[in-house]
């Protein structure tokens, strides 16, 4: 492991996290309807539960994939393809509207935003893939510890860090529908940068 290598786990990652999905409407539906302070606590959640599937991907799979080393390489491939789904998916879907928040509704609380943050993204298999196939793809077996607790702090940083920023956008309603009049090219750019991720994972 070298500053280079979790630098590129990192900006890797950060790809990943942005690409919108489930985790993305639902955050985007909290800021509408319920404002940025329980947007934000949802941010928290997401960034727990991300830390912990990368927290299981590292600690279980780099096992198996030492006992079976096809099963590595399959999973490699597994991650590349989902990334290419990924990318398919946003560019077929590029312009279709955005759900629209349910406005008039009375704010949760805060910890009860956390805890549906952390179920969403718990509970969501487009994370549990991209750690257990993508992610663990990239994070080297023979990592020592203080490394994997850094690319955890990260990990944390990146999904939080994110949502906190969705939350602040999409609480305006001027950046919302400004984001709704540019969706099909910004989903399109993601998409595109997720397929070359793809290669890039299929290849190395």
């Amino acid at each position: 492991m070298t500053a280079a290598v979790f630098l590129s786990i990192v900006l890797i990652h950060l790809a990943a996290a942005i690409s919108p999905g489930p985790s993305f409407v639902v955050a985007v539906r909290m800021a509408a309807s319920e404002g940025f302070k329980v947007a934000t606590a949802l941010a928290l959640g997401f960034g727990l539960g991300a830390v912990l599937w990368a927290a299981a991907a590292m600690l279980g799979l780099a096992l198996v994939f030492q006992l079976v080393p096809a099963l590595f390489i399959g999973m490699k491939l597994l991650g590349a393809a989902f990334l290419f789904w990924i990318a398919y998916n946003m560019w077929k879907h590029a312009k279709d509207p955005l759900a629209e928040a349910q406005l008039g509704t009375e704010p949760r609380s805060l910890l009860s935003a956390v805890r549906f943050g952390f179920l969403t993204f718990a509970t969501n298999p487009k994370p549990a893939v991209f750690f257990g196939a993508v992610f663990v793809g990239l994070v080297p077996m023979d990592t020592p510890m203080p490394w994997r607790l850094a690319i955890l702090a990260a990990v944390f940083a990146n999904e939080t860090l994110w949502y906190i920023f969705v939350a602040r956008v999409f609480s305006t309603s001027r950046a919302r529908n400004t984001y709704l009049r540019l969706k099909a090219v910004v989903d399109r750019t993601f998409g595109g940068l997720m397929a070359l991720l793809g290669l890039k994972i299929a290849l190395t």
